[in-house]
């Protein structure tokens, strides 16, 4: 029997799905907790390749969910600092930037089907990567003069450039021609 779900408020529907997402977030996220650049700072973290799925698909609690995963995953991995608070600022407007772009700037809905729409999906990758990168710096250089800035900048933007390039773009390509998932920032789809 299918679970009915036209009768439960919006705002309880948004928060469970918050509350999935996280767990997605942490099933991909704690494993690779252990492989780190700058020990206690940054490590290898696949996990990015969830920021524009998150966006795009999730919208806001897809947003919200990204963040919270990250400060969750700080606080499990005993990493949690006085930056976590940048870093979930970061984590929140990294995927945002996606949900954004496509919900208020793009003149076309999101597709991954043409070359142009990849190049899009780069900029913004890109983007979102900058944004995260100065948000997140700064805070960790000024409580943590001895951090390298530059590389842990650097490892910012790797982090959340190569992941969601080449991870994210076919699992988004999935979700919407396989699965037929419609994403959530398209201006049609926004009060599904």
């Amino acid at each position: 029997m299918a679970l009915k779900t036209a009768n439960i408020p919006k705002p309880v529907k948004l928060c469970a799905l918050t509350v999935i997402l996280v767990f997605v977030y942490l099933v991909i996220a704690i494993p690779f907790k252990v492989m780190s650049v700058i020990p206690g700072f940054t490590d290898i973290r696949p996990v990015m390749l969830l920021k524009p799925v998150f966006g795009i698909f999730f919208g806001i609690p897809g947003c919200l969910a990204f963040a919270i995963g990250n400060l969750i995953g700080d606080i499990m991995s005993d990493s949690l600092r006085w930056s976590s608070i940048a870093g979930f600022a970061a984590n929140f407007l990294g995927p945002f930037v996606f949900y954004a772009f496509w919900r208020w700037i793009s003149k076309e809905p999101f597709s991954l089907r043409t070359g142009k729409s990849l190049l899009k999906m780069t900029a913004v990758v890109i983007v979102s990567s900058v944004i995260e990168a100065l948000i997140i710096t700064p805070a960790v250089k000024l409580i943590y003069p001895d951090i390298d800035f530059g590389l842990f900048a650097l490892m910012v933007m790797i982090n959340g450039t190569v992941f969601p390039l080449f991870l994210g773009i076919p699992l988004m390509i999935l979700m919407q021609e396989e699965l037929h998932m419609k994403p959530i920032c398209h201006k049609n789809n926004v009060d599904r």
